[in-house]
């Protein structure tokens, strides 16, 4: 009798062990991601790199533009298969509420008044909108508790692509290239819809969407993650398609065959977006703006990119003068330069 007793207390004293070691572990994370995200910053990464020497169109809005200059791009398969394999990714979309989303905030103490000061994001990635976004009276808390959603996710993608062109700029910059890194090129080559050994072309695709940008259009296309598309949808930035599964808008017009595209998780639409902006024939005049900020060496402003998308909706000029006041009256630009802070497991893999 007195063994097992001997026994449970000795238990209990190793489980006890254990919950002080993990809650030392999960609160120690948030105090040194800073100081890896520094070390990283500084040693890695800038803020551009020097170079030294079906379709696409599914996702369009016009569908004339479907079969007008489709030899732009390639297959749609091929540059769409990461997104159709993200979308279909065995990671379980987990429903939370807004009650729970907000009390994790609060635990990981994540606040866009801390972003904006520290210019660093909590690695919070949600894979589904809460219904009661709408419930939420106060359009300013409503407004936030939506950009605090949407912003981890933004910058996870904009960190994949920076990553990417990174690697792009090694090869160029090399006399000799490695098998594996044709290949590599080979492969996104395909992702962005560019005709082999194209680099130039590559170069301006593959580029980020300033995330104050992505943030008005994401507010603007779902009313600030209200309407039914990003409810029922995941679909952050509307976008239409003619062969994928989604969503039949209720007001449209008769002999309209569009959809609006849906998604399993938040993160697939976020890759789809910037996908669509990086490979359409429609936003090339804005991927040539940017690449002139990028020649000029100054950051991407969002303000002025705005200025080409009067394609992506039906309104034309009076969406952009609407992205444009996003942006202004919410001061989405103080979050241009924000980081991501990385994931528990981002940081076991730098120790």
């Amino acid at each position: 009798m007195k063994n097992n007793q001997d026994l449970f207390e000795q238990r209990s004293k190793n489980n006890l062990l254990k919950f002080f070691l993990s809650s030392f572990l999960t609160i120690s994370f948030f105090y040194i991601a800073p100081i890896f995200i520094n070390f990283a910053d500084k040693n890695f990464y800038t803020k551009e790199y020097t170079n030294n020497s079906k379709k696409i169109l599914a996702y369009t809005l016009n569908k004339e533009d479907k079969n007008k200059q489709a030899n732009e791009t390639l297959n749609e398969e091929e540059v769409l298969v990461d997104i159709y394999s993200l979308n279909n990714s065995e990671t379980e979309a987990v429903y939370l509420s807004a009650a729970s989303i907000n009390k994790l905030f609060k635990e990981t103490d994540y606040n866009l008044n801390d972003v904006r000061q520290k210019k660093l994001v909590k690695p919070v990635a949600l894979t589904l909108l809460p219904t009661e976004l709408k419930m939420i009276e106060n359009s300013k808390k409503r407004k936030e508790f939506f950009i605090q959603i949407v912003l981890p996710l933004i910058i996870k993608e904009n960190n994949i692509i920076k990553k990417d062109r990174r690697t792009l700029f090694d090869i160029i910059n090399k006399s000799n290239n490695t098998t594996a890194e044709l290949n590599w090129l080979e492969k996104k080559y395909k992702q962005y819809g560019v005709k082999s050994k194209d680099l130039s072309t590559l170069k301006i695709r593959m580029d980020e969407i300033p995330a104050s940008l992505a943030i008005a259009q994401a507010a603007k296309e779902t009313g600030w993650g209200t309407s039914r598309f990003a409810q029922e949808g995941n679909a952050l930035f509307g976008q239409w398609t003619w062969s994928g599964e989604g969503l039949k808008p209720k007001e449209a017009k008769e002999g309209a065959d569009h959809k609006v595209m849906k998604f399993n998780i938040l993160q697939a639409s976020v890759r789809a977006y910037q996908r669509n902006l990086n490979t359409h024939p429609t936003y090339k005049d804005l991927r040539k703006a940017r690449a002139e900020f990028r020649d000029s060496n100054k950051p991407l402003d969002s303000l002025e990119l705005s200025n080409y998308l009067n394609k992506y909706a039906e309104t034309g000029n009076q969406y952009v003068e609407v992205l444009q006041q996003i942006i202004k009256q919410n001061k989405l630009k103080d979050f241009d330069d924000a980081k991501l802070l990385p994931s528990s497991s981002d940081l076991e893999s730098l120790i």
